[in-house]
């Protein structure tokens, strides 16, 4: 087939169009009082559903995704799905570490509490989940702010079983593979046995033959998504300003 002037013209427009609905749809911003950059996507009828609140996940990337490349950040999880095409029906902020160490609890719940301000989030419906070093960051962050999330996805990830308890009341969802020489199956399993201990809501998924990536999986699968909106925050609308 011989493509005239015209049709080129015509696939040109087409494709610029493709590339600047995905840019859109995944937006980078800086947070100056967070210190922090981070992808920003918003549902696809946020504009258009004026007075409608919307659930807000928030994703913490992992250990290779540190710096100052914001592209890194699409690399896994959320966001990745996000670059493909997919539509959430969460508002998604995907923050960067800007350094090769652990996560910011207090410069994250900044970020959060400055998106909570500037956007129609749904305060009874705030979720949090990451993978490897944003597993770790996960269930830091819940440890230190039990009160502000309706549900955690850990993975791949650990933390400290005596505090555990402090979690006792946030419904957690689990993963992990059993082949993890990177970081052992143990850590979580330690995390999830000190919360039953406390009675708490909880519960673990191992993938039999998996390794580090366990997050692949996870966040392909529908059901996660399904399980985060079935939970909500009581009371939580009476304790942010908006």
């Amino acid at each position: 087939m011989t493509l005239t002037f015209d049709k080129l013209c015509l696939i040109f427009s087409v494709c610029l169009t493709a590339n600047q609905f995905t840019f859109a749809q995944q937006t980078v911003h800086q947070s100056e009082e967070a210190g922090l950059q981070y992808l920003k996507y918003l549902p696809q009828d946020y504009e258009s559903g004026r007075g409608q609140e919307f659930p807000l996940m928030l994703f913490l990337h992992g250990g290779g995704e540190t710096g100052d490349n914001i592209e890194l950040v699409k690399k896994h999880g959320p966001p990745k799905l996000i670059e493909r095409g997919k539509q959430f029906p969460f508002i998604v902020i995907s923050p960067q570490n800007p350094e090769n160490k652990l996560w910011n609890d207090a410069a994250l719940k900044q970020l959060l509490d400055e998106v909570i301000d500037n956007h129609r989030v749904d305060l009874s419906r705030v979720y949090l989940t990451g993978l490897s070093r944003g597993g770790f960051g996960t269930w830091r962050m819940a440890i230190q702010n039990p009160d502000m999330f309706a549900a955690i996805v850990p993975i791949c990830g650990g933390g400290t079983p005596s505090y555990a308890q402090w979690l006792k009341d946030v419904p957690v969802w689990a993963f992990h593979g059993a082949k993890d020489q990177v970081i052992p199956l143990s850590r979580t399993v330690a995390m999830v046995e000190a919360l039953q201990q406390a009675n708490g809501d909880v519960k673990l998924t191992t993938y039999p033959e998996a390794g580090h990536d366990s997050w692949t999986t996870t966040y392909n699968n529908p059901a996660v998504y399904e399980w985060l909106l079935s939970h909500r925050k009581a009371g939580k609308e009476k304790q942010y300003s908006r």
